[in-house]
């Protein structure tokens, strides 16, 4: 009986060394249930509201008879009307849409003779669950006169791939994996940064020094921001010889975004650092940035057809705009100008992030 009572006695000491960490307890509790509510509503591979432009030419009865029936469908949200089908291109490579339909002058007489094609939708092929959604839009009605859709022909429908007419998958997955990569492992490394200080004795020596707090976290993450970018360079190279995935933009470009976001993950790992007690704890917490990352920031699904309370969450996060980034270079060939917005967010959130670490900091020396 006393290895039981001894094992009974370690027990309820780790029972109630786990109650007084608060933190701790939390995750424990907390964590899979907000990620069961979160994550249960706003994972759905039902695809609904992708951004849409239109560039009807024809402007007739029986054009806006299609436009109206395609809004019907709720897969597409029309945000936008233009005159061509150029104009439509330009917003697909900015990322700015994620279909175009073109409805072209002589619109009705090819509904009824269906010697070709009525219509054509210009989809970011970069990702395959738009593509297939787009596909499905040429079996969906339409509302056009049952009589009109009877006609043997064609479809009224076309689809045109951009960027991926290949429709290879690691085409779209290698760009979202370099920013899940480079999440997991940036913000591990400065998570645990300030902790580690603490644990190996070294935070008194630090405040003993003339060192200030901004200047401590800049030497902080200085060194991962090159750990970072050679992480980078090691992904492409593999993308390139193994899946030969393009990089269609200015490499420079790629590099300059990365760099932002590294900082941006390095600040938010240093902030995390600074709110845990323990490596475990600061651990706990990046788990709880993760999953969010690789779900919510259009990676594995696409981010319009995700809840408007899930995008907001996306929003926030830097993976989302890097992904928005890289895949906007890789394989759209945008320049870093047509992407300015979410690099501004990913400068901001790091200046944003810095800041609040480094005051964190200086509580804890008080």
């Amino acid at each position: 009986m006393k290895p039981l009572s001894r094992i009974a006695a370690i027990v309820k000491k780790e029972v109630r060394q786990l109650r007084r960490d608060r933190l701790t307890f939390g995750m424990v509790v907390g964590l899979p249930v907000i990620q069961m509510l979160l994550f249960g509503y706003a994972i759905n591979t039902d695809v609904r509201n992708l951004k849409t432009a239109v560039a009807d030419q024809a402007e007739t009865h029986l054009s806006r008879q299609l436009v109206a029936g395609l809004a019907q469908t709720q897969v597409v949200n029309i945000v936008e009307r233009v005159a061509s089908p150029e104009e439509l291109e330009d917003r697909l490579r900015r990322g700015k849409i994620s279909i175009g339909v073109v409805i072209p002058a002589d619109f009705d007489r090819r509904v009824v003779d269906r010697s070709r094609s009525a219509v054509q939708l210009l989809v970011d092929g970069s990702d395959p669950t738009i593509l297939g959604v787009a596909n499905k839009l040429r079996s969906m009605p339409l509302a056009f006169d049952s009589t009109v859709r009877a006609r043997p022909g064609v479809d009224i429908v076309e689809v045109r791939p951009y960027y991926n007419p290949e429709r290879r998958t690691p085409v779209n997955i290698i760009p979202g994996l370099i920013g899940v990569i480079l999440t997991m492992t940036m913000i591990l490394f400065t998570a645990v940064a300030i902790v580690r200080e603490r644990e190996r004795g070294n935070l008194e020596l630090l405040i003993n020094t003339p060192v200030s707090s901004a200047e401590l976290m800049i030497g902080k993450i200085v060194p991962y921001i090159v750990i970072g970018m050679l992480q980078l360079a090691l992904i492409l190279a593999v993308g390139r010889l193994l899946f030969d995935v393009p990089v269609r933009g200015s490499i420079l470009d790629l590099y300059l975004c990365a760099s932002a976001f590294v900082a941006a993950n390095l600040s938010l790992g240093l902030l995390i650092s600074t709110a845990a007690k323990t490596q475990f704890q600061a651990m706990q917490m990046m788990v709880f940035i993760l999953l969010p990352s690789i779900l919510l920031s259009g990676f594995m699904f696409p981010f319009d057809g995700m809840p408007v309370f899930a995008q907001y969450i996306g929003e926030a996060l830097p993976n989302t705009h890097f992904i928005r980034l890289s895949r906007g270079i890789m394989l759209r060939d945008a320049s870093i100008g047509e992407l300015l917005p979410d690099l501004y967010y990913l400068i901001g959130f790091t200046l944003v992030a810095m800041t609040l670490a480094a005051l964190r900091f200086t509580k804890r020396l008080d």
